[in-house]
């Protein structure tokens, strides 16, 4: 059998060796590659397939990692992964102790910056082109990769804003397919629709009114005119720009024809692209499906409420809304700062509206948390989704820094509730318009209840309940759907434990923690948030305002970040497993 050309490649230098005409075989080769191990391991698949014969241009045609690549999000990295050093890794990707599955410093010289979110590339990119001119490296070359989705976030702009105005010897790549993660929007995606490839425009240049030279469109996937429009490029000074068309899920039928689902589809057949079949059994919903289609009933019975997401429509489940009401739910974009205050907006006018957004997103718009919301007191919902860890997708995707982010805003109530049904019963309070912004928290994934749609009912704010009362000297105090894992722990323990949840991190119920510490002498707290400014603090500052002796032991996420693995593993590192809080409780007794 004929010796595959990847096989001779570990490093950019290895695929400069190959001739021009073998370029295209590498090309197929890649992408086979990609296919075989996303197929069986999951991860981000049609982001990857569409920056095949982009990657191969850049590493071919530029001097990595001398000169200097950086990929925006990094959804599309997995080619460059493989391309430098790390094809014999792949199979490891997103798993505990494996490569992770974003650019990461720590990684690799050639992952120049770390990415998760999006349109940080072009002002990472002018920052090293920047530092590179000061050092007299003038023959360095910076490139940035952002696509048509991200370079419509305000960061993005303020790069491309700066770099016009210096000399900086750098090259943005506009990666155009007309998709993020769903469809882009905006009136941005509009201009860039018109742009086809051999387009001439007629009239003034958005890029070129920024002072970058622009060029392009280009076919993204023809691997030869990419070369000669890269070499090229190299030769040109000062900032510019190239504008590529390429296809998301490019060379996998499926993937192209369904690119939103084909993201990251999960394990599908390489060979035919089909999706495997879950076993036909009936599950619990995922948080965000029980939040879609509760708005949906909230919204049908009062005309005020209003659903807003940043780029999330699919991910959020914000799309139930949006296909039944389209004049009333908003996907604004990867633009998590203008959602923030689009919705309090709307609040001073009379609205009420939700926010749905990822808690790591969140952290992007917190000035406008603080500033634009909670200090006019503005009652704006703020669903956080994807709380706590997340898993695979590791520490730029964690949601675990929202409690303590929150807890510490005046007039902010921060709410977290233990499953499907406290959810909807706290989306319908929230309906009720509160006079305070509210924060509702819950996970990535399923929950446990099968018969979840019960009628709402309203929850009295800043109220925890028991859930287990025992004549002990222990309590647990939980918040949020970890305390499940409480539950599961307690079900195995003969000893007793008393266990509360506390649906309100803020306002706490200081009536029954009162209660409990009296009875109690000893206090495990449990949080799949940070521990620094977090639940298990709260209660700590209100044992010592109050001057009280009982023993207080926080469980939750530890000062360091957390990387990549399943979520189950993460939490055992942890301490908030059932098997670490187990052996937390067996501790102390």
């Amino acid at each position: 059998m004929k010796e595959k050309l990847l096989s001779r490649i570990k490093y950019p230098q290895d695929l400069r060796k190959l001739s021009l005409d073998q370029l295209p075989i590498l090309a197929q080769e890649l992408r086979n590659f990609v296919i075989n191990i996303v197929a069986t391991k999951e991860g981000h698949l049609g982001a990857s397939l569409g920056v095949i014969e982009l990657t191969i241009a850049l590493h071919y045609i530029f001097d990595t990692p001398n000169d200097l690549l950086v990929w925006d999000v990094g959804h599309q990295a997995y080619p460059h992964k493989i391309l430098t050093g790390r094809k014999d890794l792949f199979h490891t990707n997103r798993q505990l102790h494996g490569i992770s599955g974003f650019p990461k410093r720590s990684e690799s010289e050639y992952d120049t910056f770390g990415v998760g979110h999006s349109s940080t590339s072009i002002s990472a990119v002018l920052g090293m082109a920047i530092a590179s001119k000061l050092k007299g490296n003038i023959t360095k070359q910076h490139i940035a990769v952002i696509g048509d989705a991200s370079i419509a976030s305000g960061m993005a702009f303020e790069g491309l804003n700066h770099a016009g105005v210096t000399d900086a010897n750098m090259l943005v790549i506009l990666n155009d397919n007309s998709i993020g993660i769903d469809p882009s929007v905006g009136a941005l995606k509009e201009y860039l629709t018109k742009a086809k490839v051999g387009y001439k425009p007629k009239t003034d240049n958005i890029i070129e009114a920024l002072n970058f030279s622009y060029f392009g469109p280009v076919d993204g996937h023809d691997l030869p005119g990419l070369l000669k429009t890269l070499e090229n490029l190299k030769n040109k000074k000062g900032p510019k720009l190239l504008h590529i068309i390429t296809t998301k899920g490019k060379g996998l039928k499926q993937a192209e024809e369904n690119q939103v689902k084909y993201h990251a589809p999960g394990k599908f057949d390489a060979a035919t692209g089909e999706l495997v079949p879950k076993k036909d059994t009936q599950e619990p919903p995922k948080f965000q499906d029980v939040f879609g289609h509760t708005i949906l009933e909230l919204a049908r019975k009062n005309k005020d409420i209003i659903g807003i997401t940043p780029a999330m429509p699919t991910g959020s489940s914000l799309k139930y809304m949006m296909e039944e009401m389209p004049d009333r739910a908003f996907d604004v974009g990867i633009a998590e700062q203008h959602a923030v205050t689009l919705a309090a907006g709307m609040a001073t006018q009379g609205l009420i509206p939700f926010c749905t957004i990822y808690s790591t997103f969140l952290q992007r718009a917190y000035d406008q948390l603080i500033h634009d919301v909670a200090l006019q007191n503005l009652p704006v919902v703020f669903c956080i989704d994807r709380a706590g860890l997340v898993g695979a997708d590791g520490a730029t995707h964690h949601g675990v820094f929202d409690i303590a982010y929150t807890n510490c805003i005046p007039n902010m109530i921060v709410a977290a509730p233990l499953d499907e049904i406290e959810l909807r019963n706290l989306l319908y309070t929230a309906s009720l318009r509160l006079d305070n912004p509210i924060s509702i928290r819950y996970p990535r994934g399923r929950g446990r209840i099968l018969d979840w749609k019960k009628d709402m009912t309203e929850v009295p704010i800043g109220k925890a309940k028991c859930l287990l009362e025992m004549d002990s000297d222990i309590a647990i105090l939980s918040t949020g759907t970890i305390g499940s894992n409480v539950s599961d722990t307690l079900d195995t323990l003969s000893a007793k434990v008393s266990h509360y949840h506390f649906c309100f991190i803020k306002p706490l119920d200081k009536e029954l923690l009162k209660e409990i510490l009296q009875k109690h002498k000893i206090i495990i707290t449990v949080e799949d948030g940070v521990i620094k400014g977090g639940f298990g603090h709260s209660i700590i500052s209100f044992v010592n305002e109050n001057k009280l002796g009982n023993k207080i032991y926080t469980l939750g996420i530890p000062d360091n970040f957390i990387h990549h693995g399943t979520t189950e593993e993460l939490q055992d590192i942890c301490g908030i497993s059932s098997s670490k809080i187990k052996e937390t409780i067996l501790r102390l007794l």
